[in-house]
């Protein structure tokens, strides 16, 4: 287990990204935090700092689709730290529809933001890291990167499925380097983004699942799906399940 003292993490303020920075805060982390809500940010800031008052906890209003805008703030966080030791790559959204019944705008949003946003963050976490010669990239992915699904799942499963091979595309680009790349496939967990669904199975709240994340994230594998139990296993099932059984899952 790897323990990196100094933490970029996007969308920060609520969900996943927001649980993970309460449990790097208790291992001892310092914080590099970025949203659009910045207000949300500074609540968050105090909480963590009640929790750990020894770590460093910075904050940054970023929207990841203005993507000068994720260079100049990765910058500036790397410059304040001195060094930045993992970005996570985690904001994203899941708004849309089917294809072809009146939501391109929607589905368009959820592509720029999951990928092309993801992209940019991407470029300017390996800028700072192949300067630096080390750190690690960690891209928060889905277990839906796995196959194609339907509805509002659509274009969010592609955009996974796309991040998940743009993060091997990378990690195979600096392998047997210091720069370490990491892809996770969180299973489903409860956060702001899928409050309202609700039969989903296997779901754990979002807590359990952060602390699942956080531990996949510092063990460091190439990559990982979380929690464990049941994905570990159940993303080959998913892979060779009929299209009827997909069907019925979204």
């Amino acid at each position: 287990m790897t323990t990196r003292q100094n933490i970029l993490i996007t969308g920060a303020s609520s969900g996943l990204g927001k649980g993970m920075a309460a449990e790097f805060a208790k291992q001892g982390s310092n914080l590099a935090l970025c949203a659009r809500r910045l207000d949300r940010l500074e609540e968050l800031r105090s909480e963590l700092l009640a929790v750990n008052p020894n770590i460093k906890v910075l904050i940054k209003s970023l929207d990841v689709n203005d993507h000068n805008a994720v260079f100049e703030v990765f910058d500036a966080f790397k410059q304040e730290m001195g060094q930045l030791d993992r970005v996570i790559v985690n904001a994203g959204m899941g708004k849309g529809a089917s294809i072809g019944t009146g939501f391109f705008n929607a589905n368009k949003q959820t592509a720029e933001t999951n990928f092309v946003a993801a992209l940019a963050q991407a470029e300017a976490a390996m800028t700072i890291f192949r300067a630096q010669n080390e750190g690690h990239l960690v891209t928060i992915s889905s277990i839906s990167a796995v196959r194609g699904f339907r509805r509002a799942m659509t274009v969010y499963a592609a955009t996974k499925a796309g991040l998940t091979s743009m993060t091997e595309g990378i990690r195979l680009d600096v392998m047997n380097t210091p720069i370490k790349v990491s892809c996770v496939h969180p299973g489903f967990i409860r956060t702001e983004i899928n409050e309202t669904v609700e039969k989903v199975p296997f779901i754990v709240d979002t807590e359990t699942g952060c602390k699942a994340l956080v531990k996949a994230i510092n063990k460091e594998k190439a990559v990982s799906y979380v929690p464990s139990w049941p994905w570990a296993l159940l993303h080959w099932v998913l892979r060779v399940a009929p299209s009827s059984t997909i069907r019925k899952m979204s």
